[in-house]
């Protein structure tokens, strides 16, 4: 342990030196062609005067030295020479001459005149040749040969060709640490690639019946429900090197930078092989090609696509490189990348059931110190349609929430209010509201909340709320029984009923109606417009599709749609009648149930939230006796202004 504790310290001392020694380097270098640049401005700067002239200055006394060559005469001007030419000009002059005119006169002229003189040995013209012109030829050469060669030492082709280099990252059979205990919620896409693993641990137990392992898996899903951490648990498990690259990290400004990355990657993945390769967002580059897309054949993606094509197609059967993609919009992918043989497998990964959700959960509460008493069952009940990403940040904004509140544990009530700022946003409890919105607040959430409270076929209350949060200025929010894979047409009558419950209640009591109705109109809309064109759940049209959406290709957008105007009339009547059902219906549970509603809006004025058996007690006639706001947060405050308990000392 002592050597090598030894030898890392001395490598370590090797690379310091070896950094100073570079640094220095550079020095000399920048040193060394910033003097010789010094010194050729001023050899090129020299002024050059003629014979006459240079005997005027020197018997005027504007000359301060003079410097007789064999073939050359220098000086420099004094300050008086200085003053009666340009300012910008430079002291140093050279006389043009002949040799044959200078001889004793012009020592005696320069020893009559006080000037400093000296004779200089010439130097030779090969030396002036090399110093003034080859010199600084060869420093810049040099320069420029340095640069290259310390790129070289990365890669062929040195800092230019490192543009056609993968720009991959590559995490060792060692650093893989995810396995499938880190995946939740996607047992069934688990199982699909579980092969693939099994592939790569023993090869030759495939090939003994003929069988060939898929060359590529397509993970296909919502954003955050695990595609890429389903991908990292493959080489994890698998304990093969994994190599990560986004589809976007492909292309680059210069034509053919994209393919050249990609046969550079899968070369390096061959010589690492078994491994597994990784492309995120791979629609970046796998569009689909046709005459609807700009660019052409010679587009940059378009190429960089067809060297991914020609490569997974290039695969052999021993070559144990697994290509595995993601994608949220599988519906652009272009064909020939997903055809068998190329992305034999497509995986899908969905969003996450109730079941999943849990043990998502789980997994990321395990990192937080949670409250025994915290109910997470509620907490997955109450997060349909939220995917594991959304999950995660549940648990790490109550982690937050518990850390400001100064809690020992993840409480509860921290669970429920991170999950409403997930989906919603943060509350705004320091907003000041004027009295009147708030009143309208109140009917309009308590509108919401009799029809989800009394209506057979809607989700069970869970809480309703005046606290503005993100756009809006309350929320009455359900809480699921179960996940639903359909939607039925009672459901779908029941969901447009609680939606029309704000509107009629601000109507009854208000005589009037407000803005904050604008979302629930819009819901209200959607869905009925689903159910004509898409679900086949009008009465007249029948189960015909007519959603445009589904019937056109990604790249033919604007051709509009396809049935005629009459047929156009008759799904506006069909979705026209749809509201107006679900507006009655909705219209005479609350005429019905008045006096609930009126309660339950002043107990919302004065409590602000209500939970579900909060609801039902106004409901059944009783009265709640609780806390307000206003005293909770006297209470709050109270107990933040009282010193810390002392802790007794441990008794060893």
């Amino acid at each position: 342990m002592a050597n090598k504790k030894k030898k890392l310290r001395q490598d370590y001392q090797n690379m310091q030196g070896e950094k100073k020694q570079g640094s220095y380097s550079w020095l000399i270098i920048i040193a060394l062609i910033f003097t010789t640049m010094m010194y050729l401005q001023e050899w090129q700067n020299a002024e050059t005067v003629n014979w006459d002239d240079f005997i005027k200055y020197v018997k005027s006394n504007q000359v301060e030295s003079i410097e007789i060559g064999e073939t050359s005469i220098s000086g420099k001007f004094n300050k008086s020479g200085l003053a009666n030419r340009d300012p910008k000009a430079t002291d140093a002059f050279t006389v043009d001459y002949k040799q044959d005119v200078v001889g004793k006169r012009l020592v005696e002229l320069l020893e009559e005149s006080g000037t400093k003189w000296k004779f200089s040995k010439e130097r030779p013209w090969l030396w002036n040749l090399v110093l003034g012109t080859l010199l600084p030829t060869v420093l810049l050469v040099g320069f420029f040969y340095f640069m290259f060669a310390r790129n070289i030492r990365n890669g062929a082709g040195g800092m230019l060709m490192s543009f056609g280099r993968s720009r991959h990252r590559l995490q060792g059979k060692d650093k893989v640490k995810i396995t499938f205990k880190d995946v939740a919620g996607i047992d069934e896409a688990k199982d699909e690639v579980a092969e693939i693993i099994e592939f790569l641990k023993s090869p030759k137990k495939f090939q003994r019946l003929g069988g060939r392992i898929p060359r590529g898996v397509l993970l296909i899903g919502p954003p955050g429900c695990g595609k890429t951490l389903l991908a990292k648990a493959i080489a994890g498990e698998a304990q093969v090197p994994f190599y990560s690259i986004s589809g976007s990290d492909f292309v680059e400004m210069f034509v053919g930078v994209g393919a050249s990355r990609v046969r550079d990657l899968f070369k390096q993945a061959k010589e690492n092989s078994p491994c597994i390769i990784f492309i995120d967002e791979i629609d970046a580059i796998g569009r689909k090609r046709g005459p609807g897309f700009a660019g052409g054949g010679h587009d940059e993606r378009e190429q960089t696509l067809n060297a991914i094509l020609v490569e997974m197609d290039g695969f052999e059967t021993d070559d144990q490189v697994i290509m595995v993609a993601a994608t949220n919009r599988s519906d652009i992918l272009d064909s020939a990348l997903t055809r068998p043989g190329r992305f034999d497998r497509q995986v899908v990964v969905p969003l996450p059931d109730l079941k999943g959700r849990m043990e998502i959960l789980k997994i990321h509460a395990q990192k937080i110190k949670l409250s025994p008493d915290a109910n997470m069952e509620k907490l997955a009940r109450g997060t349909p349609m939220f995917s594991g990403a959304d999950l995660a940040a549940i648990i790490n904004e109550a982690a937050l929430a518990a850390t400001m509140s100064n809690k020992d544990y993840v409480e509860t009530a921290d669970l429920e209010e991170a999950r409403d700022k997930v989906r919603w946003g943060k509350a705004k409890k320091s907003k000041v509201i004027d009295e009147q919105d708030k009143r309208i607040t109140a009917y309009h959430e308590a509108g919401h909340t009799i029809v989800q409270f009394l209506s057979k076929n809607a989700d069970p209350l869970h809480k309703v709320s005046i606290i503005p949060r993100g756009p809006m200025g309350g929320a009455t929010f359900a809480l699921p029984e179960k996940d639903r894979m359909y939607f039925t047409k009672k459901y779908c009558m029941a969901l447009m009923q609680v939606c029309f419950g704000g509107l009629i209640a601000e109507k009854l009591f208000f005589d009037d109606i407000s803005s904050g109705s604008q979302s629930d109109i819009k819901q209200a809309t959607g869905i009925a417009k689903e159910m004509v064109l898409a679900w086949g759940m009008g009465a007249e049209l029948g189960p015909i599709n007519y959603d445009t959406d589904y019937n056109h290709d990604a790249y033919f957008i604007g051709t509009g749609p396809e049935y005629s105007q009459k047929t156009a009339e008759l799904i506006d009547k069909e979705v026209d009648g749809l509201i107006k059902e679900a507006y009655s219906v909705a219209e005479k549970l609350i005429g019905e149930n008045k006096d609930q509603l009126d309660r339950i809006a002043k107990a919302l004025i004065k409590y602000e939230t209500l939970d579900s058996s909060d609801v039902d007690l106004i409901i059944q006639g009783g009265e709640l006796n609780k806390l307000t706001v206003a005293e909770l947060l006297t209470a709050e405050q109270a107990k933040n202004d009282q010193p810390p308990a002392k802790r007794p000392d441990r008794i060893s």
